[in-house]
């Protein structure tokens, strides 16, 4: 292989994302491996989105003071929440039965909603036995890992 072509190959690795490189012509391979330094270890923080931007904080002072008080307004239980991001779903199909309702008295290992996460359907089950208090989420709404979605006393 000509020398200016494996100069071109290793520039073009250098310069982009990729990692590795094989090119074949003829009889002739050429394998081209970038390796990145060892990194020092990385701490993950997990961080809670905000439901408005900086820039439209303002504006939005006013729905959040409301809102305070209605979080407040909970009933007292334990709180089930979401163990990942998805779609929540109360029924197992449309137009069927809610899994759950606000009243309906459950024990731990029953299924209370399903959650839709990359075209699988999930079923949440309750990690406690009580009656239902509250459901905090609407048919069909996404919902993040670590969102609250029933209390039950």
């Amino acid at each position: 292989m000509d020398l200016r072509k494996l100069k071109k190959l290793i520039d073009l690795v250098q310069e982009s994302g990729i990692s590795e490189l094989e090119v074949t012509e003829g009889e002739e391979k050429v394998r081209i491996a970038k390796h990145a330094p060892a990194a020092a270890p990385v701490n993950y923080v997990a961080q809670i989105p905000t439901a408005a931007p900086v820039a439209a904080a303002a504006p939005a002072a006013a729905p959040a003071a409301a809102a305070a008080p209605a979080a407040n307004a909970l009933p007292d239980g334990q709180v089930v929440k979401s163990p990942m991001v998805g779609t929540f779903y109360r029924a197992s199909a449309p137009g069927a039965k809610p899994l759950a309702e606000v009243g309906q008295s459950v024990s731990a290992g029953d299924v209370l909603c399903i959650i839709e996460a990359m075209k699988l359907m999930n079923e949440i089950e309750s990690e406690f036995s009580g009656t239902i208090k509250a459901i905090l989420v609407e048919n069909g709404e996404p919902v993040e890992y670590g969102e609250p979605l029933f209390i039950i006393g």
